[in-house]
């Protein structure tokens, strides 16, 4: 079909290198869940307690699902609380990497400030040294225990409009109201599934069958959206 990206293309675009292992025998692709998935709370005696200067996220650029995490920071005014650095926005055969200094513009990427680490799967075996998951981006981490609280975007993002609102230059801003969670879950329900992941189902189908059912499903998602 002349709808279909190439898998090259979805691979720079997205950071999936490894899609074979995410296709099911119909040829069609399913996301695994994310490993990390600590929370930082507001409360005394929290295992990640909510303070200013201490977490760091791990985006790239190419990285829709690093998109959100960085439009929320910015909109609860997080920036002075919560550090960020962008690995490059080409993924090679050894996952994300941080800038090289000898042939990365400074717009390309970032080093990493925290560990210097050259690639981003050292964080990710930092946390946890028997790791066999992917290693993705967003990526919340604790410079004080030195590991990941958590790989997952959509609680990310929770945890940014929630729990850091003593540091947060706009705290009054609630991006997710007790009155309309059941509403914003309902909607983020059929858009995660028909678009933000449809695109990824679509793009990565290894069968006619697979891609078509998804495609098909992500244009009815766009027309009710």
């Amino acid at each position: 079909s002349s709808l279909k990206l190439s898998r090259a293309t979805m691979t720079s675009l997205t950071g999936v290198n490894n899609v074979g292992d995410m296709v099911d025998k119909r040829g069609a692709f399913k996301r695994p869940q994310s490993a990390f998935r600590n929370w930082i709370r507001n409360e005394e005696g929290a295992e990640f307690p909510a303070e200013t200067g201490r977490y760091h996220i791990y985006i790239s650029h190419a990285c829709p699902w690093a998109h959100r995490t960085m439009i929320v920071r910015a909109m609860k005014g997080l920036e002075d609380a919560i550090s960020v650095s962008a690995v490059h926005y080409i993924l090679d055969g050894q996952g994300w990497r941080f800038k090289d200094k000898q042939k990365d513009q400074d717009w390309e990427a970032d080093e990493d400030p925290i560990n210097n680490f050259s690639l981003l799967k050292e964080v990710y075996f930092q946390a946890n040294d028997c790791y066999e998951g992917r290693f993705t981006v967003p990526v919340l981490y604790d410079k004080v225990k030195r590991t990941i609280v958590n790989n997952e975007s959509s609680e990310i993002i929770q945890m940014l409009n929630s729990e850091f609102n003593a540091f947060a230059k706009n705290p009054s801003l609630d991006l997710y109201p007790t009155d309309q969670k059941a509403k914003v879950d309902e909607i983020n329900e059929w858009v995660y599934d028909g678009i933000n992941n449809g695109v990824y189902k679509s793009g990565f189908a290894r069968s006619q069958e697979a891609y078509e059912e998804a495609v098909f499903q992500l244009y009815d998602a766009l027309d009710r959206a």
